[in-house]
């Protein structure tokens, strides 16, 4: 069970991309069409009014959903140098197996192969590139996941059930979640993270801090001091950023969010907000948090 409801990718052409994630990864599309003005007035991009979008849920049949909206290309966009939503991360049941399909897709770049993760003996990820710039972390769950507020994958390719955030500030970052969404966070490690390394040509051995939210028990956000030379995400003005551009999540408890919103909550129709009031926040770099008013969800 996870407050995570769906991680949001901005890509060039929505059919495309919907072709591949059902082709490589199982999703299937549960809502498709173009951007409303009051959608695009919620996500303060009133420039992504009237763009396609798909929204696709995972074959295990969760309701933690990846959306795809239609965006310019921004020239001077780099995934994994910029604050901001940095990767997507999803449970499979074997990265092996998921391996070797992703080294048969013809749309998936590899750019991190199948290995135990510095720090964390509790997973296996791997990592992948699409022709959007998508990063994707693809994680094999090696325990009882709910023994330690993992998630049980359902099928081979399941849901997302971590979002990454960039911070120029981790602690403020930290203070933040902590202290306006109200989630627990465990206490900042450091570890060799090859994805950020490999970005910034970090020194041997340099080791980057993170640290992760959870809600009762349950991980599902991540946040990472960038470094550095790491800097604000270019995009075009009025549109959504470009990459991994909001991360939505349930929040029970929406009377503590008074004082806080960005734009303030409307009810929204639909597979993803089911009838619930749904608001914006800006996270301290200014990353988008569309919030919907519920618990947990499977």
């Amino acid at each position: 069970m996870t407050l995570l409801r769906c991680a949001t990718h901005t890509v060039s052409n929505v059919a495309e991309v919907a072709e591949r994630y059902t082709r490589w990864l199982d999703y299937s599309v549960v809502e498709q069409g173009v951007v409303s003005d009051d959608l695009a007035a919620l996500w303060q991009a009133p420039a992504s009014a009237g763009k396609g979008y798909v929204l696709m849920r995972p074959a295990s049949g969760s309701d933690v959903f990846l959306r795809f909206v239609e965006g310019d290309v921004v020239p001077d966009y780099a995934p994994i140098r910029t604050y901001g939503w940095a990767a997507i991360e999803i449970c499979v049941t074997d990265v092996e197996a998921v391996n070797e399909r992703m080294l048969a897709s013809p749309d998936f770049e590899v750019i991190g192969p199948p290995k135990p993760l510095d720090g964390f003996p509790t997973v296996k990820p791997m990592q992948v590139r699409g022709p959007d710039l998508e990063t994707v972390y693809l994680t094999e769950i090696r325990v009882n996941g709910a023994e330690h507020g993992l998630p049980t994958p359902r099928s081979l390719v399941d849901r997302p059930f971590i979002l990454v955030l960039a911070c120029s500030d981790l602690q403020a970052s930290i203070d933040w979640v902590r202290d306006v969404l109200g989630f627990d966070m465990i206490d900042p490690v450091s570890i060799h993270y090859s994805m950020i390394s490999l970005a910034f040509d970090l020194p041997e051995g340099e080791k980057v801090a993170l640290v992760t939210a959870k809600y009762e028990g349950e991980t599902f956000l991540e946040l990472d001091q960038y470094p550095q030379a790491a800097t604000a995400r270019p995009q075009i003005e009025g549109a959504l950023p470009p990459g991994v551009s909001i991360c939505t999540i349930n929040v029970p408890d929406f009377a503590r969010l008074e004082g806080h919103w960005a734009v303030c909550p409307e009810v929204r129709e639909g597979p993803l907000y089911n009838g619930a009031k749904v608001g914006l926040l800006r996270m301290p770099d200014g990353a988008l948090l569309e919030v919907i008013e519920g618990g947990r969800v499977l």
